[in-house]
């Protein structure tokens, strides 16, 4: 059992303040989950704010004080409700294509080289990422971004334990094939005959 946190007790009592507080404390983690699920800066910047307006006015449905599994969970579902938006609206946005084309900034402290590669990697990882079906890249996100442990993970996708590992498995599993399929041939060319 979680203990009850005085700024949650607060928040459920309407003291908005406090739930600015949560608010503050959790928004890199529902940031960075709503990015991983949807692959662009705007699109979770707006998940991220719907999920936190929607758990303000959900927050007497809070069952126990597992917050944020609670909060990610609802994250998880706007970005549910942006992908299926996406299939019904396709469009395209500049501002995207922007972003897109924009290479990230060299770190300071690795060689160029490194840069380089560590960014395609990136790339690569964020685009298998996007192939694996949504429970899955859930779950992995949770897990091996997020860092949240299994139990918790259960909470936020309301699933059991060993759907959990099911899921994690069979996402790392897919993620690995994947980025095979894409480095394998670079190998190949760089290889000395």
């Amino acid at each position: 059992m979680i203990p009850p946190d005085d700024r949650l007790l607060r928040a459920r009592r309407g003291d908005l303040a406090a739930f600015n507080e949560l608010v503050l404390e959790h928004q890199g983690l529902v940031f960075n989950l709503c990015y991983r699920l949807l692959g662009q800066r705007q699109s979770a910047e707006d998940a991220c704010q719907e999920a936190f307006i929607s758990a303000w006015r959900s927050l007497a449905d809070l069952r126990g004080n597992a917050f944020r599994p609670w909060l990610l969970r609802i994250a998880a579902n706007a970005c549910h409700d942006e992908l299926r938006r996406r299939v019904r609206r396709p469009a395209s946005s500049l501002d995207v294509a922007l972003e897109e084309g924009v290479p990230e900034p060299p770190d300071s402290d690795p060689s160029p080289e490194s840069s380089v590669l560590t960014g395609e990697l990136r790339r690569d990882l964020e685009s298998a990422l996007q192939t694996l079906p949504e429970e899955q890249r859930l779950a992995i996100v949770l897990c091996d971004v997020e860092g949240l442990d299994y139990n918790e993970i259960a909470v936020a996708m309301r699933c059991s334990l060993g759907t959990v590992k099911s899921r994690i498995s069979r996402g790392r599993a897919h993620l690995r094939e994947a980025l095979t399929a894409i480095r394998e041939p670079l190998s190949r060319s760089v290889r000395p005959e």
